[in-house]
C-alpha cells in the first residue's frame, strides 16, 4: 500500500459549487448544447408555411387527389388549411364567431369547395390566405402579440396561437408526405423548440381531467428539446412523481395524435400507469 492508498484525497474547500456554478455558466439546466438560436413565433410559422408551400409545389396533379385526412384528399386538406387562416384572421380581428367554432366543421366548406379548382389554384389561394396571416402578425407590435386570441375554444396569446400553427402545418405537411410515399421532414431545431415548449406548457391542460395528480418531469432529447417540470391531474396533490424521457421529434408527434404512447420510445421512472395516463392526455393537445 503506497502513502497515497492510506492518505484521502482532501479536496480544496468550495470545489463543487465552483464546477457547479461554472457547469451552469456554460450550459443552462435543462437545454441541450448547442441550444437551437432563438427565434420568434412569427418566423416560426414562416419556416412552416415555406416547408408547407415547397411540399405543395412539387406535388403533381395526379398526387392532389391523394386520400389523406378523414374524407379529404390532399386538395381537400389544403382547402383546410385554407379555412383555418381565414378563422385565424377573423380571431386577430377578436370577431366571437370563431372563438368556440369546432375546428373541422368551421373549415368544411373550404375543404369541400375546393375540388372545383385545378392544384394550381389551391396552391395559390393557400399561400395567399398563409401571406395575409403573416402581414398581420408582423406588423402587430408586442402588446399584441401578448394579448389572448380566441380559436376553436382555445383561449391563447396571439404568439402562442402561430406556434399552434407552426406544429399544425408540420403535422399536416407529414400527412401529405405519408400519403404520397415521401419521408417525414422534422422541424428546424428553433421551431421545434417552441413547439416542444408549448406542448410541455399545455401538459398540464390536457391532463386536467386526470383523476390522480402527478409531478411530471419531461426530458425532451435532441435538437430542439429541454426539460419541464409540470403538475399534471386534478385534486390535492400526493406527492407522486414520474420523469419521462423521450425524443423531442416523438414527442410532437404523440402531441399531434400521429403517433400512439405505446409506439413512443420512452424511458419512465416511477408509476408507468400515471405516466401512461400522461402521455395519452398529452394525444389530446391535437385538433386535427
Amino acid at each position: 500500500m503506497t502513502a497515497a492508498d492510506r492518505d484521502p484525497l482532501v479536496l480544496p474547500p468550495g470545489l463543487r459549487e465552483r464546477v457547479l456554478a461554472a457547469s451552469l455558466r456554460a450550459r443552462v439546466a435543462g437545454r441541450p448544447v448547442p441550444d437551437a438560436p432563438e427565434i420568434s413565433a412569427v418566423e416560426a410559422f414562416r419556416r412552416a408555411a415555406s416547408a408547407f408551400y415547397e411540399v405543395l409545389c412539387f406535388l403533381g396533379d395526379d398526387q392532389w387527389r391523394t386520400p389523406v385526412l378523414r374524407d379529404l384528399d390532399v386538395q381537400g386538406l389544403v382547402g383546410h388549411l385554407i379555412g383555418v387562416e381565414h378563422d385565424v384572421q377573423s380571431a386577430l380581428a377578436g370577431d366571437p364567431g370563431v372563438a368556440d367554432a369546432n375546428h373541422v366543421e368551421s373549415t368544411q366548406a373550404a375543404a369541400l369547395g375546393q375540388a372545383v379548382h385545378p392544384p394550381a389554384q389551391t396552391r395559390a389561394d393557400w399561400r395567399r390566405a398563409a401571406d395575409r396571416t403573416l402581414d398581420l402578425t408582423r406588423s402587430a407590435d408586442a402588446k399584441a402579440h401578448r394579448a389572448r386570441v380566441a380559436l376553436y375554444g382555445m383561449r391563447l396569446p396571439a404568439s402562442a396561437l402561430l406556434v399552434v400553427r407552426a406544429f399544425e402545418l408540420w403535422t399536416h405537411e407529414n400527412d401529405i408526405r405519408q400519403a404520397v410515399g415521401w419521408a417525414a421532414s422534422v422541424p428546424d431545431p428553433s421551431t421545434l423548440r417552441l413547439m416542444t415548449d408549448l406542448a410541455a406548457r399545455l401538459l398540464p391542460q390536457a391532463g386536467a381531467g386526470l383523476p390522480e395528480p402527478v409531478d411530471v418531469r419531461l426530458v425532451l432529447t435532441g435538437p430542439g428539446g429541454g426539460t419541464w417540470d409540470v403538475a399534471v391531474g386534478t385534486g390535492p396533490p400526493d406527492g407522486t412523481a414520474i420523469s419521462i424521457v423521450t425524443d423531442a421529434v416523438g414527442f410532437c408527434r404523440l402531441a399531434a395524435n400521429r403517433l400512439s404512447p405505446e409506439d413512443l420510445d420512452v424511458n419512465i421512472t416511477g408509476d408507468p400507469g400515471r405516466a401512461a395516463a400522461v402521455l395519452a392526455a398529452a394525444t389530446t393537445l391535437a385538433l386535427d
